[in-house]
C-alpha cells in the first residue's frame, strides 16, 4: 500500500483491520485530509453550535488525530472529550490541546460508551464504509439522553453502497424515537468530489 491511504480507505474491512489502517495512517493524517480538502468537521461544528449549549461537556465519537476537535473548539464548544479505537490517532489528538480528556474507544464492550454521560455527541466522518459499520448509529442514539443531540456524517459512497446506514437513520426516526432537525448536503473531500449528508438528530 503506498501512502496515499484516501485511495484505500472506503473498501470494506473488519474492525482489526481498519483500526491497523488508522494506526498506521496516524502521522499523514491531517496533510493527507486537509491537502484534499476535508470539509465535515467544520461543517458538524457549526450545525451543533446553532443548537447546543457551548460550554456543556460533548463527547467527540471517532475524533481521530483531532481535526474534529479543532473544529468544535473554533465554533466555540470549551468542554470536549474524545475517543477512538486507534491509540495512534489519540497520541495525535492529545498533542492539540483542545480536549479535556481522550480515551482509547473498546468497541467489545458492552455497552463501548457509557449511557447518558453525554447530551450532545459529534461523529465527522465516522460512519461509513472502512470505518464505523451502521449498528454504530445504535449505540450512539442508546448512549444519549432523552433530548441529547447526535450531530454525525454519512459521504455519497457509504449511502450509496450500504443500505444499512440509512435504514438505521429510518428505524429511529419513523418509529418516533428521535426526530430530524436539520439535515443539509454539502463538501467532504472536495478534492475527491465526494459529498456529505449532515444530521441534527434529537432523541425522543
Amino acid at each position: 500500500m503506498n501512502d496515499n491511504f484516501l485511495d484505500h480507505v472506503y473498501r470494506p474491512a473488519s474492525q482489526d483491520e481498519t483500526t491497523d489502517m488508522y494506526d498506521r495512517w496516524a502521522d499523514t493524517y491531517d496533510a493527507e485530509l486537509t491537502e484534499n480538502g476535508y470539509a465535515t468537521p467544520a461543517r458538524v461544528a457549526r450545525m451543533l453550535a446553532g443548537r447546543c449549549a457551548l460550554d456543556a461537556p460533548m463527547l467527540d465519537f471517532g475524533c481521530g488525530t483531532g481535526l474534529s476537535g479543532q473544529a468544535l473548539a473554533k465554533a466555540g464548544f470549551t468542554v470536549i472529550d474524545g475517543t477512538d479505537p486507534s491509540a495512534s490517532m489519540l497520541e495525535r489528538a492529545r498533542a492539540k490541546g483542545v480536549y479535556r480528556q481522550l480515551s482509547l474507544l473498546d468497541l467489545d464492550a458492552d455497552p463501548p460508551l457509557e449511557p447518558g454521560a453525554y447530551a450532545t455527541i459529534a461523529a465527522a466522518g465516522v460512519l461509513g464504509i472502512g470505518a464505523a459499520p451502521p449498528e454504530t448509529f445504535e449505540t450512539l442514539m442508546h448512549a444519549l439522553p432523552a433530548g441529547g443531540h447526535l450531530c454525525l456524517s454519512l459521504n455519497d459512497h457509504a449511502l450509496a453502497t450500504e443500505p444499512g446506514y440509512n435504514a438505521a437513520l429510518c428505524n429511529w426516526l419513523d418509529s418516533g424515537a428521535a426526530r430530524l432537525l436539520r439535515k443539509t448536503k454539502g463538501a467532504h473531500i472536495p478534492a475527491r468530489d465526494l459529498k456529505a449528508s449532515v444530521y441534527l438528530i434529537e432523541k425522543a
